[in-house]
């Protein structure tokens, strides 16, 4: 860590002083996509950019044991932003940095932060020429608390897709969710209800990979804050009700030449996609099973990923239907060509989730491999000896099968490094054996007074 302060970290300083920011929160991510931050003081900020802040990592889920505790954490200047909810009544504000995480054994980037494997997926696609752009939708749910404060999953609307008020009776909190997002600088492009009640949805512009994947950890962080003001508990577990629609995070994705060119456009190409485009999308559905232990990455993910809820388990791409696991959307733009993976949902840790589907796409376009024609038809319609005539295999039905299709796939444990695989699975393989003996409330409904 260099002791001079760099013109971006005091472009932050005056920011501090400017905006009377007293606290600061120095953010990352645990393995688990769990937001961790350390507060300080502001008169520690410059501290922190010419020093960085020291803390226990053994404490953290995945991290390191005791033995090796010692970590620092090294704020990256260009996520300051403050926080829309945090205004005291002293007139002062808290704000936010997104750290690096460096282990001091080595001064060198620990192995084991999500954002440094992140960080070594874009640094892949740029070693090939190509920067990577994605642009995520997290829906999320909308329920009402008990007298006590606790979270229900009571929706406080009825509304439908695209409904508005009465129906929708959120849209004054997603306005004051978007107003507090566009403060600390998001872009959004749009917003609505989704198909189910309660359930709601914000986009955001593309972006590169990893502010991304920074704005998704802080757009969880405004919405959960902001929803609490309004006496509302929001959740991005992908599926809190049974038998209707679950939460996604569709994912769109597109690579950019040096020169600025989208390298997923090919304008005589029926779709036009070009064949890197192509070979990208390959690359995905080739390891699309191991990438769900990552951007699927709960028990509860599953019960999102069935036939009949608009959710893909179908491993196929169409430039139309949304039964296949990756679309080509429509463009207005030779920019706008991108292709959307419709499968990884909003518990995902986005910084390992982006790596895995980079990884993948990337070692697609590097073994040249070929796409299958498009699946135009609708695929939940197909019974199994059709899926099997047009070669259609399907997302692994549980989180145990996903970590077994990850265990068998050197490409996406490449991705994730030694580190962060060898604790992802153990934490993972963990939750489903726990899942697997525990007794739910449905068998005791339906056992209990039969037998």
């Amino acid at each position: 860590m260099t002791s001079e302060l760099s013109e971006a970290a005091q472009e932050v300083l005056d920011e501090i002083d400017e905006k009377n920011v007293d606290f600061l929160r120095l953010q990352f991510t645990d393995i688990l996509g769990t937001i961790k931050n350390v507060s300080i003081t502001a008169d520690q900020a410059e501290k922190a950019f010419t020093e960085g802040i020291y803390f226990d990592g053994s404490s953290i889920n995945g991290f390191v044991r005791i033995q090796e505790s010692d970590m620092r954490l090294d704020p990256d200047p260009s996520t300051f932003s403050v926080l829309p909810w945090r205004e005291n009544v002293e007139g002062g504000s808290s704000a936010r940095l997104i750290c690096d995480v460096i282990d001091t054994s080595t001064g060198e980037p620990f192995s084991g932060d999500p954002r440094g494997v992140l960080k070594r997926a874009i640094e892949r696609a740029n070693d090939m020429g190509y920067t990577v752009n994605a642009a995520p939708e997290p829906e999320f749910f909308l329920f009402e608390e008990d007298e006590e404060g606790r979270a229900t999953t009571k929706t406080n609307d009825a509304g439908g897709y695209f409904d508005l008020a009465p129906k929708d009776l959120a849209s004054d909190v997603r306005r004051d969710i978007i107003y507090g997002l566009e403060d600390m600088g998001f872009d959004i492009e749009a917003s609505h209800h989704e198909v189910a009640q309660g359930q709601h949805e914000i986009n955001f512009t593309y972006d590169d990979a990893l502010s991304t994947a920074d704005n998704v950890a802080t757009f969880r962080s405004v919405v959960r804050a902001i929803a609490a003001e309004h006496d509302l508990h929001a959740t991005f577990m992908p599926k809190p009700i049974p038998k209707i629609n679950g939460s996604g995070m569709h994912t769109h994705l597109s690579l950019f030449t040096e020169d600025g060119e989208n390298a997923f456009h090919d304008e005589d190409d029926e779709f036009n996609l070009s064949e890197t485009a192509k070979s990208f999308t390959a690359g995905i559905l080739k390891h699309a099973p191991a990438i769900t232990a990552v951007s699927n990455p709960t028990v509860n993910s599953y019960k999102r990923l069935v036939p009949g809820y608009e959710a893909p388990v179908y491993v196929a791409w169409s430039d139309r239907n949304r039964s296949a696991l990756i679309r080509k959307p429509a463009a207005r733009t030779p920019a706008a060509s991108r292709i959307e993976a419709r499968f990884p949902d909003p518990s995902c840790n986005p910084y390992l989730a982006f790596a895995a589907l980079i990884h993948a796409g990337l070692d697609g376009v590097e073994q040249n491999l070929e796409c299958d024609d498009p699946v135009r038809e609708n695929i939940y319609e197909f019974d199994e000896q059709k899926r099997e005539e047009y070669g259609i295999t399907t997302l692994p039905s549980n989180l145990g099968e996903a970590v077994e299709a990850l265990e068998d796939d050197e490409v996406i444990q490449d991705a994730l490094g030694e580190h962060v695989y060898e604790n992802f699975v153990e934490a993972k393989t963990q939750e489903h054996k726990e899942y697997l003996v525990d007794v739910s409330d449905w068998e005791l409904d339906r056992y209990l007074e039969k037998f």
